[in-house]
């Protein structure tokens, strides 16, 4: 069993406190709002450093192509910094990713995603532009991105597969990209992760995972603290799925306090083993090395998330299930050879 970084394959006991669900370096489309435009390296080798000092050492990095993806960064700050990436192959939800999709067929998705866990993943190129299909004038335009499918040296390989579904849950172009993330994972082996808007279709991607012949420990539901109701939870959790608690820090959407409580009732119910922390920080305003004076960062769950947890009476093996069996357990896989 391996977990595949950004840097090259790495015993799964390599792995320290992960977080599940992070973006370092996204360039999303132009009609994106600046906030959410992550694109200074030293900003996120300040954040990753800070992280470290707090003893975080993994970082799943969930960008995709269609939102500005950037595997050579993500390999320069996992060398900067010591912390392990986890780079993701596939899309995020519908808004972002169905233009994309729709140009291409179910064959050359799946192959898409295959070819970046086994041989390497493609570099950087503006969504709005972004094609998987190979194409002839690459050469002559290098602003575009490159579209073939063969290594890179050195190669930057995905170590999961990433799917989304939207606030109407899944449309026509993201029920295609779940087929997709399930005939990569028979292929390849690599885990899956997931986004959710809000929470909405959680307990119906769970179910499509698991009905696909995917082993649930091997898949994470994303964002399912939008939706904090324990009875909702267990129903996903009895699937066998991880569920991601990842929007720590956003008191917005609700209290730290309320996400610990969670955690408390869901492991009482016995599923602490099921639970995946993170704080999906994908805006500029949450992450003080881009200026923002109190702003949680990355190092707030080492520190403040642990501590809280330990006040509501977890132990210390309660904590180290949460922080790094659990997110080891997820991305951890056997790679399956070409047939």
């Amino acid at each position: 069993m391996i977990v595949r970084t950004v840097l090259g394959d790495v015993a799964p006991e390599a792995l320290g406190l992960t977080l599940g669900h992070e973006h370092l370096i996204a360039r999303p489309p132009a009609d994106v709002e600046d906030d959410l435009r992550l694109d200074d390296e030293d900003a996120a080798a300040a954040e990753l450093g800070a992280f470290a000092e707090a003893g975080g050492n993994a970082v799943v990095e969930m960008t995709t192509v269609d939102y500005g993806r950037d595997v050579a960064a993500l390999r320069r700050l996992s060398r900067r910094t010591g912390v392990h990436v986890i780079a993701a192959t596939g899309f995020n939800k519908g808004r972002f990713s169905d233009p994309i999709v729709a140009r291409h067929d179910d064959e050359a998705i799946s192959a898409w995603m295959i070819g970046e866990v086994r041989e390497g993943a493609l570099p950087y190129g503006p969504p709005e532009r972004f094609s998987l299909a190979a194409s002839k004038d690459t050469a002559e335009s290098p602003e575009r991105v490159p579209r073939d499918l063969a290594p890179r040296a050195p190669a930057v390989k995905a170590g999961l597969i990433k799917a989304g579904t939207g606030a109407e849950g899944a449309g026509a172009q993201e029920r295609r990209v779940l087929a997709a993330a399930i005939a990569a994972h028979h292929a390849t082996g690599a885990p899956i992760g997931t986004h959710t808007e809000r929470a909405v279709w959680a307990l119906e991607q769970a179910r499509t995972f698991v009905d696909g012949g995917v082993t649930p420990q091997q898949v994470l539901i994303g964002h399912c603290d939008f939706r904090p109701e324990l009875a909702y939870l267990l129903e996903i959790a009895a699937t066998g799925v991880n569920i991601g608690l990842d929007q720590f820090s956003k008191r917005k959407y609700l209290s730290d306090e309320a996400r610990v409580g969670l955690i408390v009732e869901l492991a009482a119910a016995g599923h602490l083993e099921r639970l995946i922390l993170s704080g999906d920080l994908a805006r500029r305003s949450y992450w003080p090395s881009y200026g923002h004076r109190g702003a949680a960062g990355f190092a707030h769950i080492p520190t403040v998330v642990a501590d809280m947890l330990r006040a509501a009476g977890l132990s210390e093996h309660d904590l180290a299930l949460l922080l790094r069996e659990n997110p080891r357990r997820w991305l951890s896989f056997e790679p399956q050879e070409v047939r």
